[in-house]
């Protein structure tokens, strides 16, 4: 298992984009979180196989159609743990 952490930035907060994460990360069958950041940015922590992470960031690129996706920033997040056992949403900030 890999683990990754994107930052999202563009039109990603108040369109849905949470959820669309939230959805597209389950059937490609990661664990982790989705969540907005005060700065307007959306944030993903990731774990699951190369091919998956890659299918993630894809879709990520993709978005919603109501977001506009202006870049997504890749991190290696290996050193954390996630805790849970699926993918969800946290906290609204």
């Amino acid at each position: 298992m890999v683990t990754r952490r994107y930052i999202v930035s563009g039109r990603v907060q108040g369109v849905g984009f949470r959820w669309f994460v939230d959805r597209e990360a389950r059937i490609i069958g990661l664990v982790g979180w989705v969540r907005n950041n005060p700065d307007g940015n959306v944030e993903v922590l990731a774990s699951g196989t190369e091919e998956q992470l890659a299918n993630l960031r894809k879709r990520l690129k993709e978005g919603p159609r109501a977001s506009r996706v202006d870049e997504v920033i890749e991190e290696d997040a290996s050193d954390e743990v996630v805790k849970s056992k699926s993918f969800q949403i946290e906290g609204a900030w």
